[in-house]
């Protein structure tokens, strides 16, 4: 048995976030129109007046909050994060300070709004992705990832560009977020680069974003409120930490202690609306993710990137079905669960939830299966999927030493994961 990491408290309500345990990340924008990836104007280094056209024709008609809201909650997740800038700069809410936002464009309205109300009448809570970059900022000093970045005269352009302002616009930005949109349960801040230089432009990092004064504003404004890690601060001004498209094999550490984690992962290899991507995850590869992240302690956050009307395509829908059929039957061995103090079997990785032990088997055996260090430590065992009983057997020939054995049926359930149920004494 080993002993479960205890991350040390963070001034952010982790309470609830450790057991939701699983979310829905939503990256949309008006990249969605360009329908081939969301870094599609620093890809292409496409100039302001190209990309004014994808701002001039975003009319999301088909949009329904209610709808997405409804697909996430029955996908089994329990929170929700949205890019309300992402580092094209465009705003999906009203903002006092730019007039490059959704209701300026041929939609006509804010878009952040009916999505915030929608999701909380699921009962999920809500987040807030804001970019600290910006391509689209006319103070926004031109680095090694701006769309710009080659323009000739890129140096001369940035004489008149003062990243102070630009953080002054961000500091009104989120004050606009935390302060018109009610209990904001997460802040997700993205991304600081500070050893990124090219062509004599340098990264960014903390002294740019004004980090120090950003983060206490967040934290008077919205007290409770849990922030993520891309502020370049130190580690331990950070509620959560977040890997992104990794999935970590261990409970993630940072200087050699545990922390709050949470992966961010997609179904395929773009977060924004991509119409010509075909790495989608197979159906074992969601819920092994799943299920991967929650046996080391952590969280899955799961994006979905809404197409340019609004929609969530037939690809996201089947993702999200495949969610919807295996967590009907198996959230309580994802919800409030954690990493477990005992050790798994081959092929199979463990849960835990006080004294429920769960066992999700990613390769089904023939009629046996040894638990570790279980011996005499269970009182009843069964299938998750229908509660049907797994009998205990009596240790055989050839059993590993303080094993507890469980008699299977041959055929593996009709579960894309099947899991077992331990009641532990």
């Amino acid at each position: 048995m080993a002993s479960i990491p205890q991350p040390a408290p963070t001034p952010g309500d982790m309470d609830w976030f450790v057991q939701s345990r699983f979310g829905m990340f939503i990256h949309w924008g008006t990249y969605a129109l360009a329908a081939r990836h969301e870094w599609v104007k620093n890809r292409e280094e496409i100039p302001d007046e190209v990309y004014r056209k994808y701002f001039d024709h975003f009319d999301p008609d088909l949009s329904d909050p209610a709808a997405w809201a409804r697909a996430a909650r029955e996908a089994g997740m329990k929170y929700f994060v949205i890019t309300t800038k992402h580092h094209e700069g465009f705003c999906l809410w009203d903002s006092d300070y730019t007039d490059y936002k959704a209701p300026n464009t041929p939609c006509g309205k804010d878009l952040l709004r009916p999505l915030v109300e929608a999701f909380r009448a699921e009962g999920l809570r809500v987040g807030f992705y804001y970019s600290l970059i910006d391509w689209h900022h006319p103070d926004f000093p031109i680095d090694g990832i701006h769309s710009r970045r080659n323009h000739p005269d890129a140096l001369e352009l940035n004489k008149s560009r003062d990243v102070r302002k630009y953080a002054e616009y961000m500091r009104n930005q989120v004050r606009e977020l935390l302060t018109k949109f009610g209990n904001i349960d997460i802040m997700w801040f993205d991304f600081s680069y500070p050893a990124n230089e090219y062509r004599g432009m340098r990264g960014k990092g903390r002294d740019d974003w004004q980090s120090e004064a950003l983060l206490a504003m967040v934290r008077e404004l919205q007290p409770g409120i849990i922030v993520n890690n891309r502020l370049d601060l130190p580690a331990e001004r950070s509620d959560i930490h977040t890997p992104e498209q990794v999935q970590p094999t261990g409970w993630v550490e940072v200087d050699g202690k545990p922390v709050f984690w949470e992966t961010c992962q997609t179904f395929s290899g773009s977060w924004g609306y991509y119409r010509d991507e075909y790495t989608w995850k197979s159906p074992e590869q969601l819920i092994r993710m799943l299920v991967n992240s929650v046996s080391c302690g952590g969280n899955l956050l799961m994006n979905v990137g809404p197409t340019g009307r609004g929609t969530f395509d037939a690809r996201a829908l089947a993702a999200l079905g495949v969610y919807r059929d295996w967590m009907r039957l198996h959230s309580r061995a994802i919800c409030g669960c954690t990493q477990s103090e005992f050790r798994a079997p081959p092929d199979c990785r463990l849960t835990q939830n006080g004294d429920r032990l769960y066992c999700h088997v990613f390769a089904w055996p023939f009629r046996h299966l040894q638990l570790p260090e279980l011996a005499d430590k269970v009182e009843y065992a069964q299938l998750l999927h229908d509660a049907s009983e797994l009998q205990i057997l009596p240790p055989k020939e050839g059993a590993v030493s303080g094993a507890l054995t469980l008699d299977l049926p041959v055929r593996q359930p009709d579960a894309v994961v099947p899991v077992i149920e331990l009641f532990l004494k």
